[in-house]
């Protein structure tokens, strides 16, 4: 299963209808909790999602909207006896705030500190790219490896069958037919998460070709010297980050709590998303990873 679970969508301060920061992404047999602010652990509750789950933790930066939630969750985490290992993700500047959260919290779980300080691969499929913001940031990017799919008429055609189609698989050829020979190319599937930032090149890189792209959407095109003074994206912004990357769809969240309707930052960002679906998230919400693209046939 692939999923994005959205546990809190307010920015600086939460609001009576937005809880703060917290996205789950539950990919395969890993689930990538991004930014758990505070009440993250009360917003699981609500959804229906177990702190068992949790495999990996993500810190795009060290502003509390995005990390005091961190205790709270470490601590269930300890109380359901988790035994699997969890990475914990973070910029490295902020090595002592991470150390304070993590010091607070119960113990007994098998936790591992992975800071980073440069852009790159953090864990195998997971990377990260520098933001513009007031303070060392980070995105983060998901990427399924580009694979194959099987044709069955060709395989039929080429008379294979059986477990003879495994073998083709594993070694890549059978006698004279090779597996380019009855299958297309696959591409894998893409996540990318760009919180607080203003508009950068590393966003850009991040959200590249992204099936599923989640970025902050603090301040409405009207407020657009807001925005610029706090490093922070509009509604536009946003949506021409997913179009200039051709983004499949993108999720706005982190909102400001100036606007009790986000309807028309969703209509905003949409205007200049280019192909990508838009859609401005609420609590609770859960977001399906779309179908993959369409085969591609080589040769």
């Amino acid at each position: 299963m692939r999923e994005l679970v959205v546990l809190g969508t307010a920015s600086q301060v939460p609001t009576r209808a937005r809880n703060h920061n917290g996205y789950l992404l539950l990919w395969d047999g890993e689930g990538l909790l991004f930014d758990p602010g505070e009440g993250t652990h009360r917003q699981m509750v609500y959804a229906g999602v177990a702190a068992t789950h949790v495999t990996r933790i993500c810190l795009t930066h060290m502003h509390g909207d995005h990390c005091y939630g961190l205790p709270g969750v470490l601590s269930r985490m300890s109380l359901d006896r988790v035994e699997h290992p969890v990475f914990l993700h973070y910029p490295a500047s902020g090595e002592a705030m991470v150390r304070a959260l993590v010091a607070i919290s119960s113990p007994g779980l098998d936790l591992r500190l992975v800071p980073h300080g440069a852009p790159g691969a953090v864990a195998d499929g997971l990377e990260v790219g520098p933001l513009r913001h007031r303070i060392e940031a980070y995105g983060y990017r998901l990427a399924e490896p580009d694979g194959r799919t099987i044709i069955p008429e060709r395989l039929a055609e080429a008379g294979i069958a059986g477990p003879d189609v495994g073998r083709l698989q594993r070694e890549g050829r059978l006698g004279q037919v090779t597996l380019d020979d009855v299958s297309v190319a696959r591409r894998g599937q893409r996540f990318a998460f760009v919180m607080d930032t203003a508009p950068c090149s590393g966003a850009d890189e991040l959200a590249e070709d992204a099936d599923l792209l989640v970025t902050e959407c603090t301040f409405s095109d009207d407020d657009a010297s807001l925005a610029e003074q706090y490093l922070h994206l509009t509604a536009g912004q946003a949506g021409e980050i997913a179009g200039r990357a051709r983004a499949r769809n993108l999720v706005l969240t982190h909102f400001s709590a100036r606007y009790t309707e986000v309807g028309e930052l969703e209509r905003q960002a949409q205007r200049r998303a280019g192909g990508a679906v838009v859609r401005a998230a609420d609590d609770l919400d859960r977001v399906g990873l779309p179908r993959r693209r369409g085969w591609q046939v080589s040769g």
